[in-house]
């Protein structure tokens, strides 16, 4: 059976994945590894690009 389409636009920057968490090769104290969480600047980490307003032109 067929999906429907979705309306959301994916961001073209992350392809949706918007955040990242990157090792950082050090260790906490309770030996676990120390991450960053890095999140996509022109989405502003949600995944999804703005939709864009349409603008009536003409009379």
């Amino acid at each position: 059976m067929p999906q429907p389409a979705q309306n959301t636009r994916v961001c073209r920057d992350c392809d949706g994945f918007a955040t990242v968490a990157i090792t950082t090769g050090t260790r906490q104290a309770d030996g676990s590894r120390a991450t960053l969480r890095i999140a996509c600047q022109p989405c502003g980490g949600t995944g999804r690009t703005a939709s864009a307003d349409l603008a009536r032109t003409g009379r």
